[in-house]
């Protein structure tokens, strides 16, 4: 008798449905990202048919798959660091306001980072182009901008359009796990709106 089907006749019926047997699932990776995102869920762990689960172990034998959502936002400016920036402040227009949803820190290499630095050349402004800032508190997800850490901020005009991915949204409207893809030059910065979920 196989592992699978022992777990299934002997263990399942004693678990009273609070533990549910994970099958094989007999399809691509392509396969089964495009039906994790037609469901909405957040990812999928995969692992080698020949592992074994190994407990407080990490190990190449299983990975986590996070699916990412997308869209376009507006840099509307950014955290400065060493030579150039830490994190991009980016939003999106609701009719003529920009509302702030992020600081992004994560996609970028060295070289990238110093790439996007230099379009902000001719761009600084001294006050704050989004119409939602300062927020009370930093919230759960540590993205409030509050005022205190808006002093740490540079502004810029709101020109520049970047497509950045990210896991959800929070349900005071900011990213998590947000992260920066490349600069779009495709779309004015006024056209970008918050995309609806699909599905």
């Amino acid at each position: 008798m196989s592992a699978a089907n022992w777990l299934r006749a002997k263990m399942l019926p004693r678990m009273h449905g609070e533990i549910r047997f994970s099958e094989t699932l007999e399809a691509t990776a392509a396969e089964i990202v495009a039906a994790v995102k037609k469901q909405g869920l957040e990812g999928v762990i995969a692992k080698r048919r020949d592992s074994h689960y190994e407990p407080g172990r990490r190990s190449g034998a299983w990975s986590k798959m996070r699916i990412n959502k997308g869209q376009e936002l507006v840099i509307g400016g950014y955290v400065p660091s060493g030579k150039n920036f830490d994190s991009l402040i980016v939003g999106y227009y609701e009719r003529d306001d920009l509302i702030y949803v992020a600081r992004v820190r994560n996609g970028f290499v060295p070289a990238l980072r110093v790439k996007v630095f230099e379009r902000f050349h001719k761009l600084e402004i001294k006050t704050c182009p989004f119409s939602n800032l300062p927020q009370r508190d930093k919230g759960r997800s540590g993205q409030g901008l509050t005022a205190d850490k808006m002093a740490e901020c540079r502004w810029l005009k709101p020109h520049l359009v970047a497509q950045i991915e990210y896991a959800d949204w929070t349900d005071v409207n900011h990213l998590r796990h947000s992260k920066f893809i490349a600069l779009r030059n495709d779309k004015p910065a006024k056209d970008v709106r918050r995309e609806q979920a699909v599905g």
